[in-house]
């Protein structure tokens, strides 16, 4: 188990580093959040299994979630105080936490899933209650672009399928109003006929609109595991997290000739600059289609 190291560590700090109340809570913090991940999302069991690709992933889905600069250095500096503190009671060999940096966004242009990986990710088939919620949370993900943390927070009045949209709170409480396609209404539709009343069964005072199987709001890492399944499952190679259906969203509707004010009001953009990143991949794409194509590129 992961906890067991974790304790040590906190009695460490406590009363050989002396450290406050406060500070030792800003650890604990940090570190549960990184062990469940661990534990949960890369599915290992021992410290010693943990290599440095399971702290980058999990930098990367703090920065996906929208955690600051402030908030993933922080997790950064536990984190390395925690795997120093491995190497010191020699539980683990090597220090994997070495020159990690944090993730910077303006570095790296978001990864963006074509139109045919899309479909193969979409075409989620079988009958079960599981099987039809993630077939309609990945259609509302790609009709909508809302955050994972949007899409768990959705409730049951959110959703106005005869008028044919979505209502959402984004950053700071901000309400918008996305419109949905025909076939995340099918996908809903059949979600809330076939599957939800099942999963509710067990919690039927829940308003909330996805629910995992003991009838509980979906959690971020529950999520996340659901999709690296389903991405495997559609043979998708490319590092997919909840944000690339979101870029995925905006990219192919630039592309398609939306208005960039529009898809800025649909991702709830309180500047346009945040979402004209999305015309630099559009614009990378068309000349590494131009390469690919033209014959004397």
């Amino acid at each position: 188990m992961l906890t067991y190291a974790m304790d040590d560590f906190f009695h460490f700090l406590q009363i050989e580093k002396g450290l406050s109340e406060n500070t030792l809570k800003s650890y604990k913090r940090d570190l549960t959040s990184y062990a469940k991940y661990i534990n949960k999302v890369a599915e290992k069991k021992e410290w010693d299994q943990v290599s440095r690709q399971e702290i980058i992933g999990f930098l990367y889905m703090l920065k996906d979630d929208g955690k600051s600069s402030a908030t993933i250095s922080r997790h950064i500096s536990s984190i390395r105080a925690f795997h120093q503190f491995l190497i010191r009671d020699q539980i683990v060999k090597q220090d994997v936490s070495l020159h990690i940096e944090t993730p910077k966004k303006e570095r790296k242009l978001p990864d963006v899933l074509s139109v045919e990986e899309v479909e193969s990710l979409l075409a989620i088939s079988g009958g079960t209650p599981l099987r039809i919620r993630n077939k309609a949370m990945m259609e509302i993900l790609y009709a909508t672009g809302l955050r994972v943390s949007e899409l768990i927070s959705l409730k049951m009045g959110d959703l106005h399928l005869t008028m044919g949209f979505v209502q959402c709170f984004g950053k700071g409480a901000k309400e918008r109003i996305v419109p949905l396609g025909d076939q995340a209404i099918k996908a809903m539709e059949d979600y809330l006929q076939n599957a939800r009343g099942t999963l509710v069964k067990r919690n039927r005072d829940t308003n909330i609109l996805f629910v995992n199987q003991h009838g509980k709001p979906l959690s971020r890492q529950g999520f996340w595991k659901i999709l690296k399944a389903l991405a495997k499952e559609a043979g998708i190679k490319k590092n997919i997290t909840p944000h690339t259906l979101r870029h995925s969203f905006a990219t192919h509707l630039l592309e398609n000739g939306a208005d960039l004010r529009i898809v800025q009001e649909m991702l709830g953009h309180v500047d346009i600059s945040t979402t004209q990143i999305y015309t630099h991949v559009t614009k990378t794409r068309l000349k590494d289609i131009y390469k690919s194509y033209h014959p004397r590129a």
